[in-house]
């Protein structure tokens, strides 16, 4: 795969992990009818979220299909973004493999690759218990220097990483944020009433984006934002800012596309989104099948809503 560069434009020097915040879009891989990845619409996507004025980009996270990537494809893919990036915003990388061996060494890896962090997740498969996941953190933790968003989703991945063991890991230096997405936004407050500050905190449920900047939320690492990138980077802007009356209104015109990131399919569902946004194909990869019959015309109609409904924006928040 031939290499892509970034067109020539005003570069920004990457933010530190002491100000890791706003909007890290969760980047869908994309694909060619066939399965294979189609690296050509996957840079491009990348063009427009970094245009959007987003904060990172992370690459191969769940709604990446990281666990149907293989290997060498995970790697192509954070190549592929940081050769597109090229300075402009920092690249992260998902790590979600079924050993912690296997994690640790793709920790390596990326640090070589010169990722600018990794949003790591516990051990696939097996559901592990507080020590065993502690232990699995600790030891990728320690395999590199670089910064790491742990990623606690019992949900989908039947693993809490709770406020108490989040404080046992607070010694170890690189673990420097959390994407919750238990969802349950008191988990927040439990978080800054343990451990204070020490991590950043990211919210990763796309429908409890406002409540959670609310509760101290410093970040969003986002999934309908991929086809709505101004639109959601504006609703950030506008929170932080604390003018809730307009956030609350941009968010209720947001919220049913917001919720298309919820649920077993919200990978199938978001692609429809990005796909009926221009921005790629609905595309995904086996054992993953794109929506079909009445389920796929009820999130067509959510989106088709949205999109008519779509709200101008007015300029910047000052």
């Amino acid at each position: 795969m031939p290499a892509r560069r970034a067109a020539p434009g005003k570069r920004r020097a990457s933010v530190t992990t002491a100000e890791w915040g706003g909007i890290f879009p969760a980047v869908t891989t994309q694909m060619h009818e066939d399965q294979s990845i189609d690296f050509d619409a996957t840079a491009a996507h990348l063009e427009a979220l970094i245009d959007s004025g987003c904060s990172a980009l992370i690459m191969c996270g769940s709604l990446g299909e990281n666990q149907a990537l293989l290997p060498s494809e995970k790697r192509e893919l954070v190549r592929l973004a940081i050769s597109v990036s090229s300075g402009r915003t920092p690249v992260l990388s998902g790590v979600a493999e079924n050993s912690t061996a296997a994690a640790a060494e793709y920790a390596r890896d990326m640090e070589k690759l010169g990722a600018g962090g990794l949003m790591l997740l516990p051990a696939m498969v097996y559901k592990s218990d507080p020590r065993e996941t502690l232990h699995h953190f600790r030891t990728v933790a320690a395999a590199s220097g670089l910064p790491i968003i742990i990623y606690n989703n019992p949900l989908g991945y039947g693993v809490d990483i709770t406020p108490s063991m989040l404080d046992e890991l607070s010694s170890t230096p690189t673990l420097v944020a959390i994407k919750e997405s238990c969802g349950d936004t008191r988990r927040i407050t439990d978080i800054y009433n343990c451990v204070g500050d020490r991590y950043r905190i990211f919210t990763g449920v796309d429908d409890l984006m406002l409540e959670s900047v609310l509760l101290g939320a410093v970040g969003w690492i986002a999934g309908a934002t991929l086809a709505f990138p101004k639109e959601g980077q504006y609703l950030w802007d506008l929170a932080r800012a604390g003018r809730w009356d307009e956030a609350r209104t941009l968010y209720r015109w947001f919220s049913p596309l917001l919720h298309l990131d919820i649920g077993v399919k919200f990978v199938q569902k978001l692609k429809l989104l990005v796909q009926e946004c221009g921005y790629g194909r609905e595309w995904v990869r086996a054992p993953r099948l794109t929506l079909a019959g009445a389920e796929r015309e009820e999130v067509l109609a959510i989106i088709r809503d949205g999109l008519e409904k779509r709200p101008a924006l007015p300029g910047a928040v000052g």
